[in-house]
């Protein structure tokens, strides 16, 4: 309010220069020093009040357009943006503000508080938003030094108001799409955003409502998470002072959403998100062909090539994948039992007996399985091997399954002596 102040003084300081306009009588005077004096006091209510009156008694007094530009920063200074832009409506219409406004500051005021307070506006009407973006246009074409500032300072300020404006320019533009989020309109909100990227392709804002957008659609189009990955990761890439936000926000807000939803997506990889952000620092939108492999796509590919590389290890694993579903038996009855199951591979645990036996029993370690291994087949020999079998030692067979049961999981299968690969065996001791 100290700011408010200064600029009331600054405002009776011109108005009493301006030897043209006079007071219609001393208790029109009157009514604007209670005003002023009302702002000085901090007290917006009874500023608003002296204002009213003020134009009530005299509503074709000379200073009509400056007690008009003391509504704007009395209702800005009170914190109800939406009624400071309305009251700068009447002002920025004029065909000349120059006149209306005759002083360089206080132009400047007048547009500098109305460009930024549709920022602050709740449910802006469009009228207020068509006004706002007409002061911040020319706050950001303004090239009118105010007097008393040195060179120096009026370059300091004029970067600053210029800023300023640009914010306002794409607060306006964003807004259609920060609506549509709103009320649920994904569709009508990835639009907006893509239309504000034309406009903004620096901006980080519109990269992260687009990303919204689209990982609002994917809930129904699974083919919008990789846009929507991409859009986050432009907007973590791109240089905040650039896309006009708070670097803090990028870094503690956008950042982490970023690798939740690339990690959810794709899998925990830092190599391949640093070059997706990369990527997405280069172009707004993602270039024809992009693609980010699922995890569930890895996985697939990985599969292949281990069931490509590992053949025994496969067939297992589709047939373990039908035994243990809920139609496991059925499967088992109709399909697998006494059909001859080419040659699978495990990991012999046991031997009964110890020596000479007439049962194997055998893991199959899986990339996925947890240790410690667990007997998953017993293979029933067509007669006792010639000595003790070495255990963990990696054998082959092929057999015939016989019996089945799912809890606790096991398949028994008939394997001749014959069919068996890799036994590793040591006499057995000799019986004293």
């Amino acid at each position: 309010m100290q700011r408010m102040i200064t600029l009331v003084v600054c405002l009776a300081c011109a108005l009493a220069a301006q030897t043209t306009k006079q007071y219609k009588s001393q208790e029109e005077y009157e009514l604007y020093n209670a005003a002023t004096k009302a702002i000085a006091a901090n007290d917006s209510s009874k500023a608003v009040a002296s204002l009213d009156a003020w134009a009530q008694k005299y509503p074709d007094s000379d200073y009509k357009d400056d007690r008009q530009f003391l509504y704007v920063l009395v209702y800005a200074g009170a914190k109800q943006p939406a009624k400071a832009i309305d009251a700068a409506g009447p002002l920025l219409a004029k065909p000349d503000l120059e006149t209306a406004l005759p002083g360089a500051a206080d132009q400047l005021r007048l547009l500098y508080t109305t460009a930024l307070a549709i920022q602050d506006a709740r449910v802006p009407t469009a009228e207020e938003i068509a006004i706002a973006a007409d002061a911040a246009r020319r706050l950001l074409a303004f090239n009118r030094k105010p007097e008393g500032l040195t060179d120096e300072a009026w370059t300091q300020a004029r970067n600053e108001v210029r800023a300023a404006a640009k914010r306002t320019l794409l607060f306006v533009t964003l807004l259609p799409g920060t609506r549509a989020m709103a009320k649920g309109d994904c569709a009508a909100a990835e639009a907006a955003y893509l239309k504000a990227i034309e406009e903004y392709p620096e901006s980080v804002e519109a990269q992260w409502g687009l990303g919204s957008a689209d990982l609002c659609l994917y809930k129904t189009q699974p083919s919008k998470a990789i846009p929507a990955i991409y859009a986050f990761a432009r907007a973590a890439a791109l240089n905040p002072e650039k896309g006009m936000v708070d670097p803090k926000w990028q870094q503690t807000t956008v950042e982490p959403f970023l690798e939740k939803v690339f990690q959810q997506y794709h899998g925990a990889d830092r190599t391949a998100l640093e070059a997706l952000k990369c990527t997405a620092a280069e172009s707004p939108l993602p270039p024809p062909g992009f693609i980010i492999p699922s995890a569930a796509e890895i996985a697939r590919e990985k599969q292949v090539e281990f069931d490509k590389n590992n053949p025994q290890l496969a067939l297992w694993s589709n047939i373990k994948a039908a035994l243990i579903a809920p139609s496991g038996e059925t499967y088992f009855a109709s399909e697998l039992k006494g059909a001859a199951v080419p040659q699978l591979r495990g990991v012999l645990l046991e031997a009964k007996p110890a020596c000479r036996p007439t049962e194997l029993r055998i893991a199959v370690p899986l990339p996925d399985s947890p240790e410690p291994h667990e007997a998953e087949i017993v293979l029933k020999l067509d007669m006792p091997l010639a000595g003790r079998p070495e255990l963990q030692a990696e054998v082959q067979w092929e057999g015939v399954p016989t019996a089945f049961t799912q809890t606790p999981f096991l398949l028994t299968m008939d394997v001749e002596r014959s069919k068996i690969e890799g036994l590793k065996l040591a006499p057995c001791a000799r019986k004293r």
